[in-house]
């Protein structure tokens, strides 16, 4: 962070994105996530135009891109505030054909002092961090990462299913239905009943209904009728919260069930009523996003009900001041 001698190689420039940017960005995210052999996690351009536009998000002050001497831009860095400008996420990207010119470096470099820029807004007693994740056979991130202080600490898989066959009818359990999903009339309960399944869970952080809004309901494909909210009662018991990526992929985005309602196969028959929906609509390979370390059996289901590992990401994280571990006490999930 205080060494001022010029990072980047001749010919690239960092500056700001322009919203017309969004397009060739995407295009940088799909040639790095290709050659690191997962190109399904690729943000499309849509999904990208839509981030900059979500209110918490200040694309004049937190992004980044460099740009090459014929105007390709061949880096990319987001910061995102996750919660109380205490626990920042970043999401960086250095193309494949330009290694070892300084763009990773400059582009962390730049995500970082904005972090630290905004840091003093969190409470004074909070532990301030930024965190990157990407994946484990990025040899050249590692490095990366480790040359600028940040340390791993935590794994998450990709894991999918080939829908060959249908898949096996769920059991529900007694006393539970599900319900078409209303967005206007149900949002509110849904949102609530989302942060109290995950609140346990590593690394979570409350979330606004404004923000959770933005993630969800307004996310670019949202469907509905895609979102499988199991109930008992007048109460939210699990939820599948499932979507179609633009590559053709069913992802389960979210997957949750109630602590009162756990241990009793509500998770499998939600997982395996969406297998059955996105099979019934011809979609035949399905994934997820989970958490390796998780202590809440959620890998197990999913072997279970046949999900395999496709790739692994890891988490790497810098602390930037000591404190106390902002969100859920970062958390009882490990």
């Amino acid at each position: 962070m205080t060494n001022n001698q010029p990072i980047l190689a001749s010919g690239l420039r960092l500056r700001r994105p322009r919203i017309t940017d969004a397009e060739a960005v995407a295009a940088l995210t799909y040639a790095v996530c290709a050659a690191d052999g997962d190109a399904t996690v690729a943000a499309s351009a849509e999904e990208i135009h839509h981030l900059w536009q979500d209110p918490g998000f200040d694309l004049a002050a937190d992004a980044w891109v460099i740009e090459a001497a014929n105007g390709k831009i061949v880096g990319y860095e987001e910061l995102y505030n996750r919660h109380g400008f205490a626990a920042f996420e970043g999401d960086g990207y250095v193309h494949p054909d330009f290694p070892n010119q300084g763009i990773g470096t400059a582009l962390l470099r730049a995500m970082e002092q904005r972090a630290r820029e905004l840091a003093p807004q969190a409470e004074p007693d909070l532990q301030v961090y930024l965190r990157n994740g990407f994946g484990t056979k990025d040899q050249r991130a590692v490095e990366l990462h480790q040359n600028e202080g940040y340390a791993p600490v935590r794994y998450t898989w990709r894991m999918e299913i080939r829908l060959d066959e249908p898949p096996p009818a769920p059991a529900w359990t007694a006393g539970v239905e599900l319900r078409p999903y209303d967005p206007d009339g149900q949002g509110r309960v849904l949102h609530a009943a989302s942060e109290e399944t995950f609140k346990d869970h590593w690394g979570s952080v409350p979330i606004s209904y404004e923000t959770w809004q933005e993630k969800t309901v307004r996310r670019p494909g949202f469907d509905p009728s895609l979102y499988f909210v199991a109930w008992d009662g007048d109460q939210i018991a699990g939820m599948s919260l499932c979507r179609l990526k633009p590559d053709g992929m069913g992802w389960v985005g979210t997957l949750g069930v109630r602590r009162p309602w756990r241990k009793r196969g509500l998770g499998q028959a939600l997982l395996l009523h969406s297998f059955g929906e996105f099979h019934r609509r011809g979609v035949h390979t399905v994934g997820l996003g989970v958490d390796a370390g998780s202590l809440t059996g959620a890998t197990r289901l999913y072997r279970r009900v046949g999900m395999e590992v496709a790739h692994e990401y890891v988490i790497y994280q810098k602390t930037l001041r000591p404190g106390r571990a902002p969100g859920y006490a970062e958390n009882n999930d490990g």
